[in-house]
């Protein structure tokens, strides 16, 4: 099961109070127990261990029993109505915020139903509604609510610009007004979950969004952090305009089985850390894919079973540290840069990995001893791997036999396979 379900189904909305007649009981023993306590404390501290007893009650300390009598009924009678108020307090809470989602629903059934107009202005307008609605919330749960439809709309069927006919202006027309309310979508997740000096909007940083199979063509996600919930961009695809991931901070994000095809995706300076962010099964072809200056640190990240053919990838000023980078199995037959980057403190592989028709560039790359790139088993057919400018110490499994220790200017032939395990 899912944790967003579970955590979902932990959020039960309703209130749920104990019957009275067990609340005051329990509360009475409980006050007793504690004025027995502090008696008992009390006691012992003035060290009044041996009482004179009295043979007679004289009127004055008659007098003092019937007053700590009715200390002891007023004191009786204030903690029931204490505890009264408290339920009396919750009971009309909770009348407020039935009201409260009355009214939620009430305008949440108006806004869906303008995202299903046929006019781009009316959606747009809905669009806007769901994400007040949202802001507006009165539990987290219907704030998701609003959020799943909003990823839900962006799910919708949708061709893209380059599949639309030819010559067919209504058609084009009827494209550009739905990107339009497509990227306001995007428009408002990227600020609500971007973290700024002023935020003008209540955060939706920690909820989920489901993003698989939306079709981008374009969009800015810039700044956004994907933190504390569960995003999927599973079998996403990336197809025309630009995508812009630039500085988002990514926990716990699926990117499997997505596509990124004759566009620009930039994850310039992105924080990869604290959770599984999975690549595996993508596939980069045609796109300039820009993780320059990104941080990998303290999590996972797969790229097992990648493809990369045709355009570039461009790791270049790359920090990898404190977490795993996996390319097992991957495919390069492309150009991949990691110019400037840094292998220290987390563990990169290329297990299995094959090197074909295309450039793996390390130039001026640092490889340091306290963490871990592994070639193992990786086959070089028709590709080059470049350490010409390498500092440090490169993986020793990338080696071919005769050239260890690493010499000055290596450039991987184009037919050899690093050793098996």
């Amino acid at each position: 099961m899912m944790p967003s379900l579970i955590r979902r189904r932990r959020e039960r909305p309703g209130l749920r109070l104990w019957p009275v007649g067990l609340v005051l009981a329990s509360t009475f023993v409980l006050a007793v127990l504690v004025a027995a306590a502090v008696f008992a404390a009390g006691w012992d501290l003035l060290g009044a261990r041996e009482l004179q007893p009295e043979r007679r009650l004289d009127s004055k300390t008659l007098f003092d029993l019937v007053k700590l009598s009715f200390g002891v009924v007023a004191g009786a009678g204030a903690l029931v109505a204490l505890v009264v108020a408290y339920r009396r307090q919750r009971v009309d809470e909770d009348g407020a915020l039935r009201e409260a989602t009355r009214l939620h629903t009430e305008r949440f059934t108006t806004a869906v139903s303008q995202l299903g107009s046929e006019s781009a202005a009316v959606r747009l307008g809905g669009v806007h509604a769901l994400a007040g609605l949202a802001d507006d919330a009165p539990t987290a749960l219907l704030r998701q609510t609003c959020i799943d439809v909003l990823c839900a709309y962006l799910r919708l069927p949708y061709t893209a610009e380059a599949d639309l006919p030819a010559d067919d202006m209504a058609a084009r027309h009827t494209y550009l007004a739905l990107r339009e309310v497509r990227h306001t979508v995007i428009r408002l997740i990227r600020d609500r979950t971007a973290v700024g000096p002023e935020e003008t909007h209540v955060s939706w940083r920690g909820h989920d969004f489901d993003f698989t199979g939306v079709v981008f063509d374009g969009g800015d996600f810039s700044d956004a952090e994907f933190v504390g919930g569960t995003v999927h961009f599973t079998g996403a695809v990336f197809a025309d305009g630009r995508v812009d991931f630039n500085g988002v901070r990514f926990s716990g994000v699926d990117f499997s089985g997505a596509q990124f095809s004759g566009v620009g995706v930039d994850f310039v300076n992105a924080v990869f850390a604290d959770g599984q962010v999975d690549f595996s099964g993508a596939r980069f072809s045609g796109a300039m894919v820009n993780f320059v200056d990104a941080r990998f640190c303290g999590g996972t990240v797969d790229f097992v079973f990648a493809r990369f053919t045709g355009g570039a990838v461009d790791f270049s000023g790359a920090a990898f540290s404190g977490g795993t980078v996996d390319f097992s199995r991957a495919v390069f037959d492309a150009e991949v840069y990691f110019t400037d980057a840094e292998f220290a403190g987390g563990t990169v592989r290329f297990t299995g990995a094959e090197f074909s028709g295309g450039t793996v560039d390390y130039t001026a790359a640092e490889f340091s001893t306290s963490g871990t790139v592994s070639f193992t088993a990786a086959h070089f057919r028709g590709g080059l791997v470049d350490l010409s400018t390498a500092v440090g110490h490169a993986p020793d499994d990338l080696l071919p036999p005769q050239s260890r220790p690493l010499p000055a200017g290596l450039r991987v032939p184009l037919e050899w396979r690093s050793p098996a395990p």
